[in-house]
């Protein structure tokens, strides 16, 4: 997710195309080409400019609906609605099928539609598949010299990313077994914090782990456009 102000102009953007199997929009006012998945105008009187992120979760409409009971949806436009312009609902379904071509040589360490979750912290950049997370939740590990903690939500869909240095101190998580609800205590100081990232009991209570940014992503997607990843092996820090 990106703003859409660059150098103090407004841009309005629509999708242009597909490179490497990823979505390229044009904007409105200088037709300039973007890359969806890095932010990046790759061709235009704007090209080599960047998008400023725009921070996100990737978390499940459920999950989300969960946190927040009151927040907005957004519709859909009824007019390309009637004129079947989206996408259909097994669309993720249907592009599994679909032999994966792009111009980056492909890295066999994963099926090429494996699903991962990528980080880019402090110019550190690694991905983790997430069936090692459906395995081993939460995931601690150090990254761009940050230790983080990575966990999945009870839907075992949504994902977040915290740093774990709290207060000067760099926390050990571990997920509290039988609950209902995930909860996550830090070893330093026994208090357990929920999916949010708030400590909901303990001598933390009211505290907030900063959030760090993740993109829920095809293996073959994430390589071609972070070619410098490391790949995180289950067990490892």
């Amino acid at each position: 997710m990106w703003e859409t102000t660059v150098n103090g102009q407004v841009l309005h953007f629509h999708l242009a195309g597909i490179n490497n199997q990823n979505f390229i929009m044009r904007d409105e006012e200088t037709g300039s080409w973007w890359q969806q998945v890095t932010g990046e105008a790759i061709q235009g009187p704007m090209k080599g400019q960047k998008l400023r992120p725009f921070f996100h979760d990737e978390l499940t409409f459920g999950l989300w609906k969960q946190e927040k009971p009151g927040g907005r949806i957004l519709r859909p436009d009824e007019a390309i609605e009637r004129a079947g312009k989206y996408a259909p609902a097994n669309w993720e379904e249907r592009m599994e099928k679909v032999p994966v071509t792009t111009s980056a040589t492909l890295d066999k360490a994963l099926d090429p539609r494996a699903l991962v979750i990528g980080l880019n912290v402090n110019d550190g950049v690694r991905a983790y598949p997430l069936d090692a997370l459906l395995r081993q939740s939460p995931i601690i590990d150090e990254l761009g010299h940050t230790p983080i903690l990575i966990v999945l939500g009870d839907d075992k869909k949504s994902v977040r990313a915290f740093e774990r240095t709290f207060d000067g101190r760099k926390l050990e998580f571990f997920a509290k077994p039988n609950v209902s609800s995930l909860r996550l205590v830090d070893a330093e100081t026994g208090s357990e914090w929920d999916f949010s990232g708030k400590a909901v009991t303990g001598t933390s209570t009211g505290k907030q782990l900063n959030r760090i940014a993740v993109l829920n992503d095809y293996w073959f997607d994430w390589k071609t456009y972070n070619p410098r990843t490391t790949l995180y092996q289950l067990g490892n820090r």
